[in-house]
């Protein structure tokens, strides 16, 4: 599944999910635009050490997804866009009636207008190109539900919808418009939490993984990002030209019950 020649653009990826599917992206032979909202050394460096390990050109483009005009600057300064992959997100966890109206702006702006705002950029590049690949990383909530969630549920149900939309938008090109829907991926961030949840209710950390965090999760095992990635890889190559419009589960059963 080779991807040389083709240049991906991956957003909210120098960490997490979006870090594990530039990689496979650049393993692929693809070159990667990493992006976050920070500008720091360790990001560029980032992008320096990728290039090294896979011998393909990768840069870090600072954008902040909250901003819809820095979300289509991003596309316009990677130069070319053959792969979008929006990926982008953050959470907070409250009652709708308690839910901090500031959060609520922000989990829309950056889970779900940037993806608007960058798939708007791209499309005309893709099309001009005459090849192009947009994945959407929704999540199991764009499926399905669960409490105290509601900006982050609403914004992945809007992932998902609009990705429908591309699809048919672009169905007679040879564009493709798809999202991966992840359960519990085990990132940094998810590990880092494990101590804490299990002293906050008294388990060993092997209970908290299997009764509290994968509690919804069947196969009891988190996904990996390399496994996200290589969905993505899938999904760009010729194997997946007719898969456009759907969404790919990778949640360990999740969305089965």
């Amino acid at each position: 599944m080779s991807l040389k020649g083709k240049t991906a653009v991956v957003t909210g990826s120098n960490s997490g999910i979006g870090l594990g599917v530039a990689r496979e992206l650049a393993r692929a032979g693809a070159s990667v635009v990493l992006n976050s909202f920070t500008d720091r050394d360790e990001d560029h460096q980032l992008a320096a050490d990728m290039a090294k390990e896979f011998g393909v050109e990768v840069r870090y483009i600072k954008a902040d997804m909250s901003k819809g005009d820095e979300c289509r600057a991003l596309v316009e300064q990677a130069g070319a866009c053959d792969i979008l992959v929006n990926n982008a997100g953050i959470q907070h966890v409250s009652p709708i009636d308690e839910f901090p109206v500031e959060k609520w702006d922000a989990i829309i702006a950056i889970n779900l207008n940037s993806a608007f705002h960058t798939t708007a950029a791209a499309l005309p590049m893709m099309r001009k190109a005459g090849w192009g690949r947009v994945i959407n990383v929704a999540s199991a909530h764009g499926l399905t539900a669960s409490p105290f969630k509601s900006a982050y549920v609403a914004a992945k149900h809007g992932i998902v919808g609009m990705t429908k939309t591309v699809a048919l938008e672009t169905a007679r090109e040879d564009i493709t418009c798809n999202a991966i829907c992840p359960g519990y991926v085990k990132t940094p961030l998810v590990e880092a939490q494990i101590p804490d949840t299990a002293a906050k209710y008294n388990m060993t950390e092997d209970e908290v993984i299997e009764k509290v965090i994968l509690e919804r999760q069947p196969s009891k095992e988190f996904a990996t990002t390399e496994q996200i990635g290589g969905t993505a890889v899938f999904l760009c190559s010729d194997f997946a030209a007719q898969i456009t419009g759907t969404t790919i589960s990778v949640d360990g059963g999740w969305t089965a019950l």
